[in-house]
């Protein structure tokens, strides 16, 4: 077949320019949470024109396969946060390999609140956990939050249709879409897998609803099309701090931020939290949070490891040991900035701080990029 040409902007590289680029895949470089043990490891790299990038690492497993997919549900842990949208406001499932790989249905990584029940009794995702799944998002979409699917069926048991809807969403459909939909999540939701709808009578219920189905995504949401706006974004005052390099301000900001922008990110404890070494964990990040307020970034950096090492997910501990590793160690600085940005896609803070390293390292122009990548996430956050 003849090799596609590329969208413009993108680039190919072959394999020996990302083996170089990562030292052969040196495990230093590694980045990803988990390190090697990951399914699909992320490495840093650095290509010729000293320009810094990030490497996925498949498992040669984790590509799509028709022929082995046929028959199956390809997709499971379906939620809100692996859906993305391109350019034109199209929605796009993420997290291909990471599905394929847990193709033997042991896996689920969703909050236990959120989870199938057939999964939580026997530990195996079978067809209809991916109904369920499905139902969790319908709920999304009506609520405008992350409802466990429990309060959820209450609410439309009770008929509190109110309650469950976004008012944002009112006038945008009529009132018997709506109970249709509301209809569909609770079919979707229903604790014995038998009880639960197909697919296919999925799609035939939800075609009827859609509305303006020749109308491009970008129109029905809004999104400007073709060229971009030329006005200049205003940075946001830890933006600002991060292209001046002014760490004594980066420092205030991130300690009065505290942990708030971990909520609905950071690890969800179980049982083993009561377990000395888990205790030990939670205790090393307190120690390495005293030591930051103190500004003793040495000590800051041997804490904020241990806790890491301990399998713990914080975007903000990724980003205050950035900021210790700041003053003399630049690279280690945006390797973790890239980290808390891979716990947090939308995260504007690992943006900025991955600038103030890139500037750091000389790397001006990188940096202006991913200054503005910060304040465009910025801008959507509060538009």
């Amino acid at each position: 077949n003849e090799k596609a040409a590329l969208p413009a902007g993108f680039r190919e590289y072959s394999l020996d320019q990302l083996r170089a680029a990562t030292s052969g895949f040196c495990p230093d470089n590694v980045v990803s949470e988990h390190g090697e043990k990951a399914l699909n490891v992320v490495y840093r790299g650095k290509l010729d024109e000293d320009r810094f990038i990030a490497i996925k690492r498949f498992n040669r497993s984790a590509w799509p396969d028709p022929r082995h997919s046929r028959g199956r549900a390809l997709y499971h842990d379906l939620n809100a946060y692996r859906i993305l949208f391109d350019q034109e406001g199209n929605p796009r499932l993420s997290s291909y390999g990471l599905m394929k790989n847990s193709r033997d249905g042991k896996s689920y990584s969703t909050n236990l609140a959120f989870t199938p029940p057939e999964y939580l009794r026997t530990g195996r995702v079978i067809p209809e956990s991916v109904v369920y799944s499905f139902g969790t998002l319908l709920l999304d979409l009506l609520s405008g939050k992350h409802i466990p699917p429990s309060h959820a069926l209450d609410l439309i048991r009770g008929k509190n249709f109110l309650m469950l809807m976004d008012s944002c969403l009112e006038g945008h459909f009529s009132n018997n879409d709506g109970t249709e939909l509301v209809r569909l999540a609770s079919r979707c939701l229903q604790y014995e897998p038998r009880e639960r709808p197909n697919v296919k009578s999925l799609v035939t219920a939800l075609t009827p609803i859609q509305k303006e189905t020749e109308v491009p995504s970008h129109v029905l949401m809004g999104i400007p099309h073709g060229t971009l706006s030329s006005q200049q974004k205003i940075l946001t005052p830890l933006g600002e701090a991060c292209s001046r390099m002014d760490l004594k301000a980066i420092h205030e900001m991130l300690e009065k931020n505290g942990y708030k922008d971990d909520e609905g990110i950071a690890n969800e404890l179980s049982f083993q939290m009561w377990t000395d070494q888990i205790q030990e964990t939670l205790n090393s990040k307190k120690r390495g949070d005293t030591a930051f307020r103190a500004k003793e970034f040495e000590t800051g950096i041997e804490c904020y490891t241990h806790f890491i090492e301990g399998m713990m997910v914080s975007p903000t501990v990724f980003a205050r040991r950035c900021l210790c590793y700041m003053l003399d160690m630049p690279q280690e600085a945006l390797g973790d900035a890239m980290q808390a940005q891979v716990i947090s896609p939308e995260w504007p803070t690992a943006f900025y701080l991955q600038a103030a390293a890139l500037f750091s390292l000389g790397m001006d122009k990188d940096a202006l990029e991913t200054l503005k990548d910060g304040t465009d996430l910025e801008a959507r956050k509060h538009s």
